[in-house]
């Protein structure tokens, strides 16, 4: 049998199970990290000591150990999964050779960046950018990754940064709800409310409580509804109108454009701390970086301007 006839008939997902349970100890950790069932991790490694004719793991009862053949094949095999990680990072850093990488959170992307950046594409249609929402905070340098939009103090992570605004939140749910009533700022906390709670190492979010001191009333109890770690989870139920939302005024504008939110009272709180943006400075010198950047910084100074009340919103 030739060597090319040999490395088509290596059952290949046996393959994998193999070298995850060796890495991971476990066949049950294998299967976490590969999203199957423990059953089929040990299936596959069945099938891969029928095809090699050796025993790869001993096994008793719920644990299992690399046998004397198994640690030598599994340190050779070990490799080649080494080098198909290197492979796909060679591939990464060549897709990114010229894109510009934007990382933000989550919400920010759905509801405010990831829409804003057509009008950068429309300015520069020959630019390539790149738009990746994730919450853990990227290393710079190491990552995959020339700009980062990061919520307070979480950007002190990074060497090159500047802030970009303060955001603030209104009242905010489907017309549909309100049925074209006018409700006075108390009447709003007797309707169906949402609550936004983000991951505790940000700062809390502002809350329905801190709404009903601002206006001077009570908010007895706990207040009732549901929470959400997301704010663009919690907007996208107000759309549905499933209640009323303290939501971000920059995440908003393309629902109140087209109506599927409206503001029943302009009261408008502030979150704790800004957004930032950061990069790598090696961005900068790629084509468009330093536009990219300038262009984040103008739409964050008109974003400030929306976002904040005006005199005429405040309550008296």
């Amino acid at each position: 049998m030739s060597d090319e006839q040999i490395f088509r008939g290596i059952p290949l997902k046996g393959l994998q199970a193999f070298e995850a349970v060796g890495r991971c100890g476990s066949v049950t950790a294998a299967a976490a990290e590969l999203n199957v069932s423990p059953g089929a991790i040990s299936q596959q490694i069945r099938k891969i000591e029928s095809f090699l004719g050796v025993t790869l793991l001993e096994r008793s009862g719920r644990t299992v150990e690399l046998t004397q053949w198994g640690r030598l094949y599994h340190r050779e095999i070990s490799k080649g999964f080494e080098q198909f990680a290197l492979a796909e990072q060679v591939l990464e850093r060549a897709r990114n050779e010229n894109a510009l990488v934007l990382s933000a959170l989550s919400s920010v992307v759905n509801k405010w960046i990831g829409r804003r950046i057509f009008d950068w594409q429309a300015l520069h249609p020959d630019a390539h950018v790149r738009v990746t929402g994730r919450d853990k905070e990227p290393r710079m340098g190491f990552d995959e990754v020339d700009f980062r939009v990061s919520y307070g103090s979480d950007v002190l992570q990074h060497d090159h940064y500047t802030e970009l605004f303060r955001d603030w939140v209104v009242p905010a749910c489907s017309p549909a709800l309100i049925d074209g009533r006018s409700l006075s700022p108390a009447e709003l906390l007797s309707c169906p409310l949402l609550h936004v709670e983000w991951e505790r190492h940000f700062t809390p979010y502002p809350s329905w409580t801190e709404f009903a001191a601002k206006i001077g009333t009570g908010f007895k109890g706990p207040p009732s509804g549901l929470s959400f770690t997301l704010s663009s989870s919690a907007i996208d139920a107000a759309v549905n109108k499933r209640g009323i939302v303290l939501a971000q005024m920059s995440m908003i504008a393309d629902e109140l454009e087209a109506q599927t939110l409206v503001i029943p009272v302009d009261i408008r709180l502030p979150l704790r701390e800004s957004y930032f943006l950061a990069w790598d400075r090696s961005a900068l010198q790629k084509p468009y970086g330093p536009e990219f950047r300038d262009w984040v910084i103008a739409i964050s100074r008109r974003q400030a301007q929306i976002s904040a009340p005006s005199i005429l919103s405040e309550p008296k």
